[in-house]
């Protein structure tokens, strides 16, 4: 499970934080007309972006820190995390450069709040020397890469899976690619929206083949999503107070 947040444009750099939900995503969205099923994923996106409002999340300061972030928040919570990095930027060692070159025992006390610090070590440093390989240590040289290109060179990188993969890409580089995670399913299961065999890929590919390609929506969407399994759509649901509830869940796929 990941911890998800924003990371966007402002002015002419695509690496200043700002929301992604803005007024052009409300303009897009407001009276589209949508077949089956993407009518009902838009509903469910309308009625939680109204109960939640403009989420703003992912507090990282550069597109690395938000690539470091989304590999140490794997399997734990993103408090853990906050302390992991803060960590690292107490010793000065945040940067591709400095990470790269240092001792692994170093990274590893630093991220230990994080859990399985050894074996997300081993997982920085790959992704470090592939960063350092493929694009000379640059995350902006990476992001110039075409998007399903590199979503296949970080699947190659250890300790990279598709959420992982994803992650990065849309949140530090801006790239239209939905991210799925354990809520994403778990909501759409309830919803009767899709099975519990569906892959990774049928579920990303449903979305992104029947809503708008925006890294805007892509974002909030997803924020919304894991914020409504956090409060509501948990292992035992409150559908009482759910803002889904009034939705029947009738399967559209």
């Amino acid at each position: 499970m990941l911890h998800k947040s924003f990371f966007g444009r402002g002015g002419n750099c695509p690496f200043h934080h700002k929301s992604f939900h803005t007024e052009k995503t409300d303009n897009m969205l407001h009276g589209l007309k949508m077949a089956e099923p993407g009518e009902r994923l838009l509903t469910i996106y309308q009625k939680l972006n109204d109960h939640f409002g403009d989420l703003k999340w992912w507090p990282g300061e550069t597109p690395f820190e938000i690539a470091v972030g989304a590999i140490l928040t794997q399997n734990t919570s993103w408090k853990n995390v906050e302390i992991a990095i803060a960590r690292l930027k107490a010793f000065n060692i945040l940067t591709p450069e400095s990470l790269f070159h240092a001792k692994d025992e170093i990274v590893a006390e630093l991220i230990r709040p994080s859990g399985y610090y050894n074996i997300k070590t081993r997982r920085l440093k790959s992704f470090l020397a592939f960063l350092h390989d493929e694009y000379n240590e640059s995350m902006e040289g990476m992001f110039k890469e075409e998007t399903w290109l590199l979503r296949k060179k970080l699947l190659g990188v250890n300790g990279i899976g598709e959420e992982t993969a994803d992650s990065i890409m849309l949140y530090g580089g801006y790239k239209e690619i939905f991210v799925v995670d354990a809520y994403t399913r778990r909501i759409m299961e309830r919803k009767k929206i899709i099975e519990d065999d569906w892959s990774y890929g049928k579920i990303q590919r449903l979305f992104m083949d029947n809503l708008p390609k925006d890294v805007e929506l892509y974002n909030q969407y997803h924020a919304l999503l894991v914020n409504a399994g956090k409060h509501y759509c948990k292992k035992r649901p409150d559908c009482r107070h759910c803002p889904l509830r009034s939705l029947e869940s009738n399967e559209i796929v």
